[in-house]
């Protein structure tokens, strides 16, 4: 049986952690590419470290002559990634940044296991295992620690963009400890943030006195209690923030960008792949199955494994586990799944519409947990499948 009284943790980072600017230059690479044409395959990795940015990795266009015209704007696309998360710092400017782009053309021997051809469904673009995972516990049905480690940040993120707080830097990271009673998150145990600020005459306390209200206001009333522990920018300054402070590098949050620990994690990162790429879409399409097997009332909780083999079309697996907290045998689930939405890399892509250029926005606060928007931006997590999957029980 599982435990129901318990404190668990979760972390978030900022859009300015040298992470974070690193898959989001490699997100807007493929933004770029998939605004040009819909089918176009990115695999592009980033690394940034003082005054330097690498981008490197694999990209694919049907029209070789645009696929040169596009390199050549891989410069600016990554300069207008830094002046928008806010790096003007003496060390890493996004005027004066060194960029060295080492993308090119996708390999030919993994397009064509990936590609579809006569007598053949176009597979999966790597073999892997993906988990989705959705919990009644919010009204985002995501676990609380991580859903409001990030909605911190991108408060935070917020009124230093809009010049409310213009001390506040973009480097940040946060973390909280939620006490579960009876299953149910009840409050904040223990709050670390760790701001970049860009006044080095700040202490810790000056910084919590102006980030407090922003967390404040952002948790649900009664979790902040008289014994909550806080420890705001606990080693005192931090000014020398991003890339320069320490370096970056794609697909290194994970955890960060999932479920912060609180369900099982298949290992691929996200940032840089197109859709083709089952470690990304399969992952968003476990989310949206998950998410809508909660929402349907088929359970409190649910986590969803798929799997894949590289160059085959069909999932080998299906996998779901409710914890004890299913109105129906998870079986019965699994068959619906499979019923309901199909699961190839193709069927993914169509269902969730995902060849379009809506990746930049998932870089930094979570890939999960997020509305729904008009253009098809995280249509995973949309709860449009739940009269089908009652249907299919």
């Amino acid at each position: 049986m599982s435990r129901t009284n318990y404190t668990f943790t979760s972390e978030s980072v900022s859009e300015g952690h040298p992470d974070k600017v690193c898959d989001r230059i490699s997100d807007a690479v493929l933004d770029a590419f998939l605004a040009e044409e819909p089918e176009a395959r990115v695999a592009a990795e980033t690394f940034a470290t003082t005054n330097r940015v690498v981008i490197g990795g694999e990209v694919g266009l049907s029209d070789k002559d645009k696929l040169k015209d596009y390199m050549g704007k891989i410069d600016e696309i990554t300069r207008a990634c830094i002046k928008d998360i806010g790096y003007e710092q003496d060390k890493f400017h996004h005027e004066t940044v060194e960029i060295t782009n080492l993308l090119h053309e996708q390999s030919a021997h993994i397009a064509q296991g990936v590609n579809a051809a006569e007598g053949k469904d176009e597979g999966a673009g790597d073999q892997g295992i993906m988990f989705g995972f959705a919990t009644d516990e919010t009204e985002a049905l995501m676990p609380a620690p991580i859903q409001f480690s990030h909605a911190i940040l991108r408060r935070l993120a917020e009124v230093r963009k809009s010049g409310t707080e213009p001390t506040l830097g973009p480097d940040a990271k946060s973390q909280i400890s939620v006490r579960y009673e009876n299953g149910k998150p009840v409050e904040v145990t223990s709050l670390v943030l760790s701001t970049q600020h860009l006044d080095e005459t700040l202490t810790s306390a000056d910084i919590r006195a102006i980030v407090e209200p922003y967390i404040r206001e952002t948790l649900p009333e009664g979790w902040l209690t008289a014994n909550t522990v806080w420890h705001v920018n606990p080693t005192g300054k931090f000014v020398i923030g991003g890339p320069d402070g320490d370096a970056g590098l794609t697909g290194r949050k994970i955890i960060v960008d999932t479920y912060g620990g609180a369900a099982p994690h298949g290992g691929g990162a996200f940032s840089g792949k197109d859709p083709t790429k089952v470690d990304r879409s399969a992952a968003y399409a476990a989310r949206y199955l998950a998410k809508n097997v909660v929402a349907a009332g088929l359970a409190n909780k649910c986590t969803l494994q798929l799997s894949y083999a590289i160059g085959v079309a069909a999932p080998l697996s299906i996998y779901v586990n409710t914890h004890d907290s299913g109105n129906v045998p998870d079986e019965q689930i699994e068959k619906a799944v499979r019923a309901c939405m199909d699961l190839t890399p193709r069927g993914i892509r169509t269902h969730l519409g995902l060849n379009k250029p809506i990746y930049q926005r998932t870089a930094a606060y979570g890939h999960f947990g997020r509305a729904p928007e008009a253009d098809g931006g995280f249509s995973w997590e949309r709860t449009d499948l739940i009269d089908a999957l009652k249907a299919a029980v």
